[in-house]
């Protein structure tokens, strides 16, 4: 007689080959003095795909007639530009469950209010593809409020990139709390030390 896995030991072995899966894709990031200028070389190998932005509040949702995580969260499409302002139901209705889910899947595992102050802040996910191989460099380069025209960048690292990927940054914590929310930024892509594709937030300049 053939014995099956236990489904809960299953269950760990699907949660481990997914966290596998995803530590090939997300590289660690760190926070890098700003270099540059960086020289314009726009390649149609890589592109930018969807950038999703996130602002986690304090405030949580009930609190106010509007809850500011809505105001908040955007998906961009290719070159950084917003959609259509006006949408319909159907998709309004998407974009809030969307909302919903957000909030209580960045404060997962924060038990105390410390806990939950340091998740606090800007959160960026970039969705680009290399349709080459190239050893690729994404840096997010962002403005806070109390910093003015003061920018600091973070990077991540992709050896032999080809195909789709998503990067992850944030400005949380300490970052967010004490120097203000980001309040413009551009993402670039970057082989051997030069631009080959950018999006960037309307304020950018």
């Amino acid at each position: 007689m053939r014995h099956s896995l236990p489904i809960t030991r299953v269950t760990v072995l699907l949660f481990a080959l997914a966290a596998s899966a995803l530590a090939r894709t997300q590289q660690q990031t760190r926070l890098v003095q700003r270099a540059g200028p960086f020289p314009m070389a726009l390649s149609e190998d890589f592109q930018f795909r969807k950038t999703k932005l996130y602002l986690l509040t304090e405030a949580e949702p009930g609190q106010e007639k509007t809850n500011p995580d809505q105001q908040n969260l955007q998906n961009t499409g290719k070159g950084g530009k917003l959609g259509n302002t006006a949408p319909s139901s159907k998709s309004t209705t998407v974009q809030d469950a969307s909302i919903r889910f957000e909030r209580p899947y960045r404060l997962f595992g924060a038990v105390t209010k410390l806990d939950q102050r340091e998740r606090m802040g800007n959160y960026f996910d970039f969705f680009w593809r290399a349709r080459r191989i190239a050893d690729l460099t994404v840096r997010l380069e962002y403005k806070q409020e109390k910093l003015h025209a003061h920018i600091q960048a973070q990077e991540a690292f992709y050896p032999s990139a080809r195909g789709s990927f998503k990067t992850e940054f944030k400005v949380v914590g300490d970052d967010y709390f004490d120097d203000g929310r980001v309040i413009a930024w551009r993402c670039l892509l970057i082989e051997n030390g030069q631009i080959v594709a950018e999006t960037h937030s309307y304020l950018w300049q």
